[in-house]
């Protein structure tokens, strides 16, 4: 079977990733756009794939590539703020908004685990691991009684009145990846663990507690693709709300009730496909996957970007913005299909079992997936 991506396409979009990266090595949305954790995190793990693929060729362009993530987890560490914080959103150095939203805090963590554990560099997860436990720390303050994570935080301290699915989802992958670091650094990762149990009973068991977004893809498929469902209850979400989200022949839907498929929640569908690997349903949800990949190349521009969506009804591009974080996307779920670099698994390892001491997780190796044991 042909790969969802070749060899040089991959290192076409990673070079598309390394030229918008500025000079203090932030990854805006797309060049002169905002900038958040979150959005720029998701792009260095596609420079971070791009620099181990390309390597295997052509050292000294791989290592070029791995030099931009490295400077993209410089500027992470350069803009943190003293409480463990980043900006919700900046534009050109300047802050538009100063209240941090929790989910883009913590998704730091999981790019610099992402690039230790596909480039087997401890040195790079030592040198961030300050950042990581600071972030986490913030993070955590905004858990609440039922366990879900409001989703901002004031510069006062203040808390967000909702929590959100998507975002709580995405904060247990984060936590996974910090707990892990911290294990494999020596460190003990403390409450992190209990909290990220009491999370993920919450994203499994309570959608009254997270306000009502279920019009959008990725309240639908980031309860699997955060680890809190796994196995035949992640295959009967996922068949659950197929025909709903999955535009077949077009792509996968921003949300229920416009005709616009976007890249980003296509390649991130590929990804929670992917945490099937190992199960029952792992050849129909790869199979799945591969369509939905292939579809998303009608977004690849002739230089290795990807448009961020496209309006089917009108034959239109649109926004007309080519986002680093849908090809970081891309590429990690090309990864996924794959298996291009030692952290291909590396969502599906994610995961918070709802049996079983899951606090203890992250620190056995017995628990771990192939990849990750493979880079210890």
């Amino acid at each position: 079977m042909p790969p969802a991506l070749t060899a040089a396409q991959i290192a076409e979009t990673g070079a598309f990733l390394a030229r918008m990266q500025g000079d203090d090595g932030a990854l805006p949305w797309f060049p002169g756009g905002q900038w958040d954790a979150w959005n720029h995190t998701e792009a260095l793990m596609g420079l971070t794939v791009s620099g181990v693929v390309f390597g295997a060729t052509d050292k000294a362009d791989g290592e070029r590539l791995l030099a931009s993530a490295r400077a993209g987890l410089d500027h992470l560490a350069h803009t943190q703020r003293p409480d463990g914080s980043w900006p919700m959103e900046v534009r050109d150095g300047i802050v538009v908004h100063a209240e941090s939203d929790t989910n883009q805090c913590a998704y730091p963590a999981v790019g610099v685990w992402h690039y230790v554990l596909a480039t087997g560099d401890d040195e790079v997860g030592a040198r961030y691991w300050p950042m990581v436990r600071d972030a986490i720390n913030h993070v955590l303050t905004a858990q609440r009684d039922d366990g879900t994570i409001a989703w901002a935080i004031n510069p006062r301290g203040g808390l967000g009145d909702h929590a959100l699915l998507t975002g709580n989802a995405s904060i247990l992958q984060s936590l996974w990846a910090a707990c892990a670091l911290a294990r494999r650094l020596g460190h003990e990762p403390g409450e992190w663990p209990q909290a990220a149990r009491r999370l993920a009973d919450a994203v499994r068991r309570a959608p009254e507690a997270f306000a009502d977004r279920d019009r959008f893809s990725m309240d639908w498929f980031y309860p699997v693709l955060g680890g809190a469902l796994t196995g035949d209850a992640a295959w009967a979400r996922l068949e659950a709300d197929w025909a709903r989200f999955v535009w077949v022949g077009e792509g996968v839907r921003c949300v229920d009730d416009r005709p616009w498929v976007t890249g980003g929640e296509g390649a991130e569908l590929v990804m929670a496909l992917c945490c099937l690997d190992g199960t029952r349903h792992e050849a129909r949800a790869r199979e799945q996957a591969r369509r939905v990949l292939a579809e998303i190349q009608r977004l690849r521009d002739g230089n290795g970007a990807y448009w961020t969506g496209y309006v089917v009804d009108d034959d239109a591009i649109w926004p007309e913005e080519r986002t680093g974080w849908t090809a970081g996307a891309v590429l990690l779920a090309a990864d996924a299909l794959d298996g291009l670099t030692p952290a291909a698994n590396f969502f599906h390892a994610m995961t918070w079992p709802e049996t079983g001491d899951a606090a203890s997780a992250p620190s056995t190796d017995s628990a771990l997936p192939r990849s990750m044991q493979e880079t210890r």
